[in-house]
């Protein structure tokens, strides 16, 4: 679950136990006893903790995780933050907002803003729990790379 897509909506206070179901179920999920390790993918900002947290929970199979990167902006901070304005000054169309929110929020990886899921992946690499060298790669550059 996503703070960013359950903010302001309805159900939006189940995002912090969705930490907990993700815990739970990847612990379900690893005690088959049938591993011999475990690939962790996962960038939002509850899930890799989940992930984390369900692997220890478990806690006797070697595991990686693979970050997904941060996403590319589509638009500049600056060009966001103008549209934003405008918006509170009444000066712009809600359907402007969304289109500017849309162009910032495009493509896969991590939210464009220094939050959890980015914090998530440079702890987790500092931790040793990553692919090495892997936390900050766009995956639209990642999947260009030889």
């Amino acid at each position: 679950m996503c703070d960013g897509v359950t903010q302001g909506e309805a159900g939006m206070e189940l995002s912090l136990p969705s930490r907990e179901v993700i815990a739970l179920s990847t612990a379900v999920a690893l005690s088959h006893n049938m591993f011999d390790a475990a690939l962790m993918l996962g960038i939002c900002d509850k899930i890799v903790p989940g992930l984390m947290m369900g692997a220890l929970r478990f806690g006797h199979l070697p595991t990686i995780f693979v970050p997904g990167g941060p996403m590319v902006s589509g638009i500049s901070n600056k060009q966001k933050a103008d549209v934003r304005q405008r918006y509170a000054e009444g000066k712009a169309s809600r359907e402007e907002l969304l289109e500017s929110e849309m162009k910032s929020y495009h493509s896969p990886g991590t939210c464009t803003f220094y939050g959890t899921a980015n914090t998530n992946q440079l702890l987790m690499e500092v931790m040793g729990l990553h692919l090495p060298g892997a936390s900050f790669v766009n995956p639209i550059h990642r999947c260009a790379m030889p």
